[in-house]
């Protein structure tokens, strides 16, 4: 008999993801649901497939409490922070996630060039002059931007996205400059150096770090003390990475400062709650996606079938 397998975010429209999924159990699809909806779906479910991006559910004990039967979490993405791991292993429910599978993730730079379109869309202008184009008007004097061969580019993390979007940005001519502090850098034409001087000289700062404990909240005021006073903030990482209200305290001092993010703290609720939503309404200086960065055609592709792939291998599939 086939487990069951509850997915609680939309993948019917990813190419050969709902074959991989139906060919190794009988498989419900729950593609924007509450917690009340999936907890009342969890009873009888060996399988729990997940992604961040789309969810607005937190796995912890009101999910485990309810999944009785639950052996594995699957979830198509690196970070696993939409789960309660700890409480995961004590209840002995395995957790499958991209974040080891290199020779996989590798082949994804959806991320990493939205990072390089949110940069070059904040330093053109481009949302607040369309807009003004849309609004009936033909002024470029507002919406002088920069060029990328005279500008300086700090690279927050230099795993595979930051060493991606590097790359970039020297294929541009811009000068890199990058922080990692567990990676030698060896590459022509990208410097690596501390924070300080990083953090001093860059024009355009760009965050590529993983959600950790370490990272919560570490662009905070003594960042942003450091910055130039018209940076561009990249953040196609995580919301919580940065202090929110330290950000709103630094865009206030200083009115050539920009930023350009895909992530908010407390994405669940952020619609509701965050003020940077709020303030982006009536400051063209910030520009929010809805975290799309790794949500291209092929990224979905490639991340989704390999976790549904994983997926059938634990659950004992063809």
């Amino acid at each position: 008999m086939k487990p069951s397998i509850l997915v609680i975010t939309p993948v019917r429209h990813i190419r050969g993801v709902p074959e991989i999924l139906e060919s190794c159990g009988h498989v419900t699809y729950l593609d924007h649901p509450t917690s009340a909806e999936v907890i009342a779906a969890l009873p009888g479910q060996r399988a729990l497939f997940t992604n961040p991006n789309k969810s607005n559910v937190f796995l912890g004990q009101e999910i485990f409490d309810a999944g009785t039967d639950l052996a594995v979490i699957c979830t198509a993405s690196t970070g696993t922070n939409h789960i309660d791991k700890p409480l995961a292993a004590a209840r002995g429910i395995r957790i499958i996630s991209l974040t080891e599978e290199r020779s996989f993730i590798n082949r994804i730079s959806s991320t990493a060039e939205h990072a390089f379109a949110l940069m070059m869309a904040s330093l053109r202008h481009v949302p607040a002059s369309f807009d003004s184009v849309k609004a009936g008007e033909w002024d470029y004097t507002r919406f002088i931007g920069r060029q990328m061969d005279h500008l300086t580019i700090g690279v927050v993390g230099y795993g595979r996205l930051g060493g991606m979007f590097s790359r970039y940005c020297r294929a541009f001519g811009a000068r890199v400059l990058v922080v990692d502090p567990f990676k030698t850098v060896a590459e022509a034409g990208i410097e690596q150096v501390g924070i300080d001087r990083l953090l001093a000289e860059s024009d355009v700062i760009s965050l590529h770090v993983h959600a950790t404990e370490a990272t919560q909240g570490m662009v905070d005021g003594s960042w942003f003390a450091r910055m130039k006073p018209d940076v561009v903030l990249v953040n196609t990482a995580r919301g919580d990475v940065v202090d929110e209200s330290a950000l709103m305290a630094f865009l206030d001092a200083n009115p050539l400062a920009r930023l350009a993010t895909d992530v908010l703290a407390d994405e669940v609720r952020a619609k509701a709650i965050n003020p940077l939503i709020d303030r982006a309404r009536r400051d063209a200086r910030i520009l929010i996606t809805p975290h799309t960065g790794g949500m291209t055609r092929e990224g979905q592709e490639i991340a989704y079938g390999h976790a549904a792939g994983l997926l059938r291998s634990f659950l004992g599939g063809a």
